[in-house]
Order: C-alpha cells, then sequence, then structure tokens
C-alpha cells in the first residue's frame, strides 16, 4: 500500500469511531429512536476486511451496520441523516440503524434478523458463480448467530455448491449478553465450519493489518475457484449490545482490559513506529473527522423527514 492508503485506513477507523460515538450523544437527546448498536471497538474488522475486496465483490452484515456503511464508501452524512430518519439518508430515512445498503456500492445491508442474511450472501455468491464475474461475497456476523439455524443451512450450501464466499464471524465474546461459552457448546467459533468441510482461520480483530493480510489471503484464495472460507475475527465492542444494555453481565475491569487493545490505537501506533506517518499528521487527520462528524450531524438535523407519499415507494425494483 502507498502511504495515502494507509492513511484512509486511519481515518476509516476514526470517522466509525466518532460517527458512533456522536450518534449515542444523539440517541440520549431522543433524536434517534428504536434499537442503536454502536460498532465501537470492532473497527479494525470491517475495515481491514472491506480494504482488500474488490469493487465487484458483494458486501453483508447484520444489524451492527454503520461503520460497514462508511467502509462500503457511504458518506457520514448519508449514515447519519440515516440514524435521524431523515429523507437525505442512505436508505431515504426508512430503513433506520438496522437497515443501510446501497447496491451501487455493492453493500446489501444491514439486516436486523439474526443469522437471516446468511442464505442471501449464499445467494449473492451463487448469482456470482453462475454469471462467472469473478466477484466475491463476504458475509459479517456476530458469533451468537453462529447457533441460528439459517448459519447451518447457509454453509452446508456453499460447500455443496463450493461458493464464493467469505464468511467472517465477528467474535466480540457476547451474543448480546451471554458469553460465546455459556451459548455454544464450541467456543473455537471456526471449528464449526469444520463439519461442512470449510477451510478457516482465527485472525486478531483488534490489528486491522493483520485483518488486511488474512482477507486479502482468503479473497485470493476463493477467487481461484477454491469455493467459501471461514474466518473468526476475534475482536471485542467497548460499549454495551445496543444503547438499552444495562451490561450487568461483564466487569468494568473487563472492558478497560480489553480498551488497551484498541484497534485505533494499534493501527497509530503501527503507523508512527513503521514511520509510515507522523503524530501530527494523524492528529490532522484526527481534526477533520471531527469537522466531518460535525458537519454530517447539522446535515442530519437539518434534512427533511420524509413525506408519507414516500411510504409506498422502493417497494418493488424498477
Amino acid at each position: 500500500m502507498q502511504k495515502d492508503e494507509y492513511l484512509d485506513l486511519y481515518h476509516q477507523m476514526v470517522l466509525i469511531r466518532r460517527v458512533e460515538e456522536r450518534a449515542a450523544e444523539l440517541y440520549q437527546q431522543g433524536k434517534i429512536g428504536g434499537f442503536l448498536h454502536l460498532y465501537i471497538g470492532q473497527e479494525a474488522v470491517s475495515t481491514g476486511l472491506i480494504a482488500a475486496r474488490q469493487p465487484r465483490d458483494h458486501i453483508i452484515t447484520a444489524y451492527r451496520d454503520h461503520g460497514v456503511a462508511i467502509n462500503a464508501g457511504i458518506p457520514a452524512r448519508s449514515v447519519m441523516a440515516e440514524l435521524l430518519g431523515k429523507a437525505t439518508g442512505i436508505s431515504k430515512g426508512k430503513g433506520g440503524s438496522m437497515h443501510m445498503a446501497d447496491v451501487n456500492k455493492n453493500y446489501w445491508g444491514g439486516h436486523a434478523v439474526v443469522g437471516a442474511h446468511l442464505p442471501i450472501a449464499a445467494g449473492l455468491a451463487l448469482g456470482d458463480q453462475y454469471q462467472e464475474t469473478g466477484g466475491v461475497t463476504i458475509c459479517m456476523f456476530g458469533d451468537g448467530a453462529t447457533n441460528i439455524g439459517f448459519f447451518h443451512e447457509a454453509l452446508n450450501l456453499s460447500r455443496v455448491w463450493d461458493l464464493p464466499v467469505l464468511w467472517v464471524t465477528e467474535n466480540n465474546q457476547y451474543g448480546m449478553g451471554t458469553t460465546v461459552e455459556r451459548a455454544s457448546a464450541v467456543s473455537e467459533i471456526r471449528k464449526k465450519a469444520e463439519g461442512y468441510g470449510i477451510p478457516n482461520a482465527r485472525v486478531d480483530g483488534m490489528d486491522l493489518m493483520a485483518v488486511h493480510a488474512a482477507a486479502e489471503e482468503h479473497l485470493a484464495y476463493i477467487r481461484k475457484g477454491n469455493g467459501p472460507f471461514f474466518l473468526e475475527a476475534i475482536t471485542y465492542r467497548f460499549r454495551g449490545h445496543s444503547m438499552g444494555d444495562p451490561e450487568r453481565y461483564r466487569e468494568k475491569d473487563e472492558i478497560e482490559k480489553w480498551k488497551e487493545e484498541d484497534p485505533i490505537g494499534i493501527y497509530r501506533k503501527f503507523l508512527v513506529g513503521k514511520k509510515i506517518s507522523t503524530p501530527d499528521e494523524l492528529d490532522a487527520i484526527d481534526q477533520q473527522v471531527e469537522e466531518e462528524t460535525q458537519e454530517a450531524v447539522e446535515f442530519a438535523e437539518s434534512s427533511p423527514e420524509p413525506s408519507p407519499e414516500q411510504l409506498f415507494e422502493h417497494i418493488y425494483a424498477d
């Protein structure tokens, strides 16, 4: 990668963090309704994955999707407007926090039902296989989704048909408020893929460069016609499952210990240590992000709400 590419990844991660922090503030002010699942702490996973993809590759994820949307190239102002339910949002204000998508960027959402997007991912991959596009589908989901029937059906079919799909579980240690060990018979999630003959690996999901290297390697493997691959990213969410989470299931000491492995801090040290950038350059990006985030908030708050007539728009494809 060139210097500007390294710095762009830093910009993306910091932007996700600040957008999520401002979203939390707006939620507490009553300006965002419904559920709000923040991506704070997990930024390195989607940033590393999506930086390794090609434009023809599909991206699909679960409900913790704001950061993934930014990585996919959706402007922060469109993400923020969607969170506020405004007509200028990426889903026209009708999707909200859990249903952000832009098919023009091959970003297929944002899905609220746990595990329900995995069969859709298999379908996207089948389409690429049938049309011989050379594209790969990157499907992201939480550790809790691996206990759902959709997960097993989709993985089985992907192996039966050798579909070009990279399955990525973001193991943030908890399915809502339940630890992996309490909910799953197999705590090393990647081993579930072995039941379907799918090769697999683990990666440090707090290390952007480790995720990016793994993504490049496994996407190349899939693109050669080898069928699916399963990647387990070990990560941690610094905030609750959603904004309404009292977090009685984990200790503050645990959270603080994980914060010592902050993905933004790790990447910042990497950039400075490898002399790719300087602290002053990175501080300037931090300031740029502050201004970008503030502009996004102002844009969202000043945007109109969808009109009643728009309720029946975009129901069917053109």
